[in-house]
Parts: C-alpha cells; sequence; structure tokens
C-alpha cells in the first residue's frame, strides 16, 4: 500500500497538473472505486467544479472545491493517479477519468487493478459523520509537524509495542510497514520495545528517524517495488527503495553494522525486518 512518501508526491504532482483547473467531464467505470456514495454522486459532485487545493492527511488525498465540497482520494492497495494527454490510450482498470478544462487537453485517470481504493465528494464540515476515519486520524508529522513534546506524549501513556504504535493511523497518520521498519532502524530500537520504555535521548533519536525517513523517502519520489503498482501521475516509479536498510532484507547482512543478519518477524500482524545488533 502507498504510505506517505508515496501519497504526498502524487499529491505534489496533482497541485502541478490540476489546481486552478475546471472538471468540465466526469466517467466513472467500476462503482466499487465510489462505494460510498455512488457513480451519480461523484459525476454531479465534480462536473464543473473547480480545484482549489490539494492537501493530504496520512494517507488521504483531499482536493478542495470552489463548490464548497472536497474530493477525498484513497490509494489504499493498488490505486494509481496518472494525468495523460486527452486521447491517450488508458491503462486497464481505468475506473474514473476526470475530463480538465484548458490547453493542453488532459484527463485525469484513478487507475485501481484490485479496486480497494476510492473516490468521494464529501462536505468537509460534516467529515466526522461522512468520512469518519479521516476524522479519527493522528498526528500527520510532515503536515502537521509532529514534535518531540508531542511525540513524548503519545509514547509516555501507552504500554504497547512501538512497531504497532506507529503503524496505528489513529496516532500518527501515513506511517506504514515500509518506512516503519525504516525509521525503527535509523533510530536503532527494536520494534518490540514498549513505548513507555523510551528514555529522552530515545524519543529523540524516534523523533530524528520519522523526519528524516520520510522527507529523504519524499524526495526520491517514494518506494516503488516490483509487487507494487506505486508511480507518480507521470508513471513514474520512485527510488527510496534502493536506500532501504532492513526492510524486506530478511536473511542478508545489515548494510549499517555489516556483521549481523536482517532478522524477520510478525509484530501486530505485520512482517517485520530489523537488525539485531544495530536494534538492541
Amino acid at each position: 500500500m502507498p504510505e506517505l512518501p508515496e501519497v504526498e508526491t502524487v499529491r505534489r504532482g496533482m497541485v502541478a497538473f490540476v489546481v486552478g483547473r475546471r472538471i468540465d467531464r466526469v466517467e466513472v467505470g467500476r462503482e466499487r472505486t465510489v462505494r460510498r456514495t455512488s457513480r451519480q454522486a461523484l459525476i454531479d459532485g465534480l462536473t464543473g467544479a473547480t480545484v482549489l487545493s490539494i492537501g493530504r492527511r496520512g494517507k488521504y488525498i483531499v482536493c478542495s472545491l470552489d463548490t464548497g465540497d472536497a474530493l477525498m482520494i484513497h490509494l489504499r492497495m493498488s490505486g494509481r493517479v496518472l494525468v495523460s494527454k486527452a486521447g491517450t490510450p488508458r491503462p486497464d482498470h481505468t475506473h474514473v477519468v476526470l475530463h480538465l478544462a484548458g490547453e493542453p487537453s488532459e484527463e485525469l485517470w484513478f487507475v485501481d487493478p484490485r479496486t480497494f481504493g476510492e473516490m468521494v465528494v464529501f462536505d468537509p464540515e460534516h467529515t466526522a459523520v461522512e468520512l469518519p476515519e479521516l476524522a479519527k486520524l493522528g498526528v500527520d508529522p510532515i503536515t502537521d509537524g509532529l514534535s518531540v513534546a508531542q511525540l513524548s506524549a503519545i509514547l509516555r501513556d501507552r504500554a504497547r509495542q512501538l512497531k504497532p504504535l506507529l503503524l496505528d493511523q489513529h496516532v500518527i497518520a501515513g506511517i506504514g510497514n515500509i518506512y516503519c521498519d525504516e525509521i525503527l532502524h535509523r533510530a536503532r530500537l527494536r520494534p518490540d520495545r514498549l513505548a513507555n520504555s523510551l528514555k529522552p535521548a530515545e524519543v529523540r533519536r524516534l523523533h530524528d528517524a520519522i523526519h528524516s525517513i520520510l522527507t529523504t523517502a519524499i524526495d526520491a519520489g517514494g518506494s516503488t517495488l516490483s509487487d507494487t503498482q506505486y508511480v507518480d501521475v507521470m508513471g513514474d516509479g520512485g527510488s527510496f527503495q534502493l536506500d532501504h536498510r532492513v526492510y524486506d532484507r530478511a536473511g542478508q547482512r545489515c548494510l549499517t553494522c555489516g556483521k549481523a543478519t536482517i532478522v524477520r518477524v510478525v509484530s501486530g500482524g505485520r512482517s517485520t525486518c530489523f537488525c539485531p545488533r544495530c536494534q538492541r
């Protein structure tokens, strides 16, 4: 599933191509993509609307419209947002097409082979009712600017293992399995360490790792793995996978210490890779 860096990369691409443009026409194929409302609700909510701005909360893209409504896009497992010249052959599994006004004549495609992703038009004043999971998201390390004090408060009162806690979107929004493994490795912390056991210096290391890993990954355009569909709006993959130190490297020599072998365990129901020497 695309995580914060990938979704932020897509958001930035959408800003460059979509903000300030009117949506002249909307096509909807598979209704599963608009299952929260309906095909007609998405068409009616977007046709004639102009995109004013595009934000992100965790793994959710939120586009503000001049109608007062907003468009939420969630990529989930295999969703992609692509922008292409009108008339270009569309990929298989293109479920939504937005025809953008202006020159050059372009289309925004929502492509999703597994159809877990979704698009929905909603009223931002009623987010808690219409999109409760969006309203319940925790702090976003990039958009909200997670501070050391905030992170310390989050950890202090929770006797939970670090890996499941960092993956809890109600606590910290946007971190998924890839970046959680990389963050904990950078911070030299075991994934099964209890959150409320961290000392101040360890909290600072974790704070630094969260921000450095996420910002570096964003600069690299995210991670494109061999078994995922993620690309940016122009169809280009990211490159942060080349900098992964532990994720999906079980059985291989640790790139950091050069001595231990990366171990794979299951933590909080998720596959977890770490170095037993670096992360004691």
